[in-house]
């Protein structure tokens, strides 16, 4: 860094606004966004995804946050934090990442330097950002400007991993950016820096960090299957698994959100279009992408077993979020589960202290109730692993059923005396 840099971070969301507030600790820096209620929140110090506090947002004495293009034009360090998603098709989604490169190419200038943190497939950087950089701004790649890659490694609602104790992976365009970046970046992480030998390889780590747990939870995902139709509780199998050091500790569930379930089809694509068919990653998302649906199909059996008619029946789901404490909503699978049951015809209730209930209506359509009545429920299906649900424990969730109904722990939270099922 020299006194000259001011840097620019383009997408203010769970990735961009942490990074912001690093930076802004130590030099000028501007967050971008396009959202103009997510700027003023900001500048009065409130961070809706909980990420960073107020006191923190006020630390970062060099930050500034803006909507207008021409703030940012007088940055020469371009960090591009927006989301990679991925369509109704499963096909990548370049939309977001197309935008940021084109709001970034209109005030590109001679020497400037661009960062991309976004997942991709390998070569998406140069293939697909980088012309559109040329483009609008008429200057040359690694002639007139370079460009740099340092993926997200961002765990929402994880408080003991943070931006600056995750090691950061880094990459350049030239060897003298590389250089560029990663000093950028050991500036603000103290855990330290991976240099990758090029862009490409930098993407294709972090694409398979999050493509190996998805794996992985899916063949935990099948066991749980295996397990129930054997009439052994998965959890204590797999508690005497990992009696040996070398068991991983993945656990049974939903696979949603920005990263596990979005990036291996990033891959997938870029494989079948280089003529091969990733069999196994596609395989377990296969089984993850539907375990919503083999969890509603777990309730209603023992519902029907119970004698608890369909179509007159109230469910509470209690938790929205696709994981624990977080407010993250975004490709939370705990809605197929919601679908399955109305398309059954029953009444569904949803329950989430951590969700903003404006947020639950734009995204999804649904309306949160505020607190689950005493003796309303058929059935309850525990979906996410909340604190509160843990304190709340499994007596007073069972108040809230009525005096014959199923009650289901997706995640293992309650005791197993407590419960019906769960997987």
């Amino acid at each position: 860094m020299t006194t000259r840099d001011k840097i620019a971070v383009i997408g203010l969301g769970y990735v961009g606004l942490p990074l912001a507030v690093e930076f802004g600790r130590c030099y000028p820096t501007v967050g971008f966004d396009l959202n103009e209620q997510r700027v003023e929140q900001l500048r009065t110090g409130c961070d809706r995804t909980l990420e960073v506090d107020s006191a923190a947002l006020q630390q970062a004495t060099q930050l500034a946050f803006t909507t207008r293009l021409e703030e940012i034009a007088s940055c020469n360090i371009y960090i591009v934090a927006v989301p990679t998603p991925v369509d109704r098709h499963r096909q990548p989604d370049f939309t977001p990442l197309l935008g940021a490169s084109q709001t970034v190419g209109q005030v590109l200038k001679k020497d400037d330097l661009v960062i991309y943190e976004s997942t991709v497939y390998p070569g998406a950087t140069e293939e697909v950002c980088v012309p559109v950089l040329e483009r609008c701004s008429g200057l040359v790649l690694n002639q007139d400007f370079c460009v740099g890659y340092s993926p997200e490694r961002i765990n929402p609602g994880d408080k003991a991993h943070r931006l600056t104790t995750i090691r950061k992976v880094t990459s350049g365009s030239t060897p003298e950016a590389a250089d560029r970046v990663d000093a950028l970046y050991c500036s603000v992480i103290t855990a330290g820096t991976f240099r990758a030998s090029s862009i490409r390889v930098a993407e294709a780590a972090k694409v398979i960090e999050n493509t190996q747990r998805d794996v992985n939870i899916a063949l935990i995902n099948e066991l749980a299957m295996i397990f129930n139709r054997l009439g052994i509780d998965t959890s204590e199998v797999l508690e005497a698994a990992g009696s040996k050091w070398n068991f991983l500790p993945f656990r049974p569930g939903l696979v949603g959100g920005h990263c596990i379930g979005v990036d291996p089809y990033y891959l997938t694509y870029k494989a079948q279009e280089i003529g091969y068919h990733p069999e196994m990653i596609l395989a377990g998302r296969h089984i993850n992408d539907n375990m919503g649906h083999y969890i509603a199909a777990q309730v209603i059996r023992l519902m029907v077993k119970r004698a608890i008619h369909l179509p007159q029946a109230r469910v509470l789901i209690m938790g929205l979020t696709f994981k624990e404490n977080c407010p993250d909503l975004r490709n939370t699978r705990v809605t197929s589960i919601i679908d399955a049951f109305r398309d059954y015809g029953a009444e569904v209730e949803v329950y989430d202290p951590w969700v903003d209930p404006l947020e639950a209506r734009n995204e999804y359509g649904l309306e949160l109730v505020p607190q689950p009545q005493p003796a309303r429920y058929d059935a309850i299906i525990l979906a996410v692993a909340h604190e509160q649900f843990r304190q709340m424990g499994a007596a007073t969730i069972r108040t809230f059923a009525k005096p014959v109904a199923v009650l289901y722990d997706v995640k293992s939270v309650l005791d197993v005396t407590w419960v019906d099922g769960r997987l």
